[in-house]
């Protein structure tokens, strides 16, 4: 910005000499391009001032959410504890639904067990999901909009057989893919929602049992609060 007052001071400055010296007939020719490079140089010089104004103003509201958002983790940490109820309580989820949160990471995570989803090998919702991701989504929409989102999609270590599916990689993208379709098709916000592709790489059992297989099928809905 220093560089354009400094090219408008120029610019000014020889209009004003060229005044004073030359009095002859090219003096307007030379004044109407001066003052054309000038009237440039003020609009940049205008367009900078504006994009810093925006940037603070960016600046600000984003400051704005940041300490909203550490106050509401701070309120949900105090519920938990003096109410002694239940994170899915206290986040507005309800009490049956798996919820964690976690205060340093400042997330929620929502976690919905592929067999409630889907069928073994397949990425279409089951009419039976349904009024289950509508929940969630009723909940996110009313206590936590304008949040980033992430809907990430987990398997078991098992090697994909059988199956139209690459991999397990290719398997929960698409599982996701389907969760975060469905609830921006019923209203989530499309800008603050992504699709995570986990795998088989973040369980939470082990592999080695089928039940520890179940747990680690999933779909987590993470809200980020900060």
């Amino acid at each position: 910005m220093q560089n354009v007052i400094t090219r408008t001071v120029f610019v000014l400055t020889m209009v004003a000499t060229i005044g004073i010296g030359s009095g002859c007939t090219n003096w307007q020719k030379k004044y109407d391009g001066l003052n054309v490079e000038h009237q440039n140089l003020k609009g940049l010089y205008e367009n900078c001032v504006a994009s810093l104004d925006t940037s603070a103003a960016e600046k600000a509201q984003l400051g704005q959410e940041i300490t909203q958002g550490r106050q509401t983790i701070e309120q949900l940490q105090e519920q938990i504890r003096q109410k002694q109820i239940s994170p899915a309580e206290a986040t507005g989820f309800g009490r049956g639904m798996d919820v964690a949160f976690d205060p340093t990471a400042g997330t929620i995570t929502v976690t919905l067990p592929n067999a409630i989803l889907f069928s073994p090998g397949k990425a279409s919702l089951k009419k039976a999901s349904i009024a289950e991701l509508d929940h969630v989504r009723s909940v996110l929409r009313q206590r936590y909009r304008g949040r980033e989102i992430d809907v990430v999609g987990h398997t078991d270590s098992d090697p994909i057989r059988k199956s139209k599916w690459k991999d397990n990689w290719e398997l929960s993208a698409e599982r996701a893919l389907t969760v975060l379709r469905y609830m921006t098709k019923q209203g989530v916000d499309a800008e603050r929602i992504r699709a995570v592709a986990a795998g088989a790489s973040r369980p939470v059992a082990s592999n080695s049992t089928s039940s520890g297989k179940a747990k680690n099928r999933r779909v987590e809905i993470v809200v980020h609060m900060r």
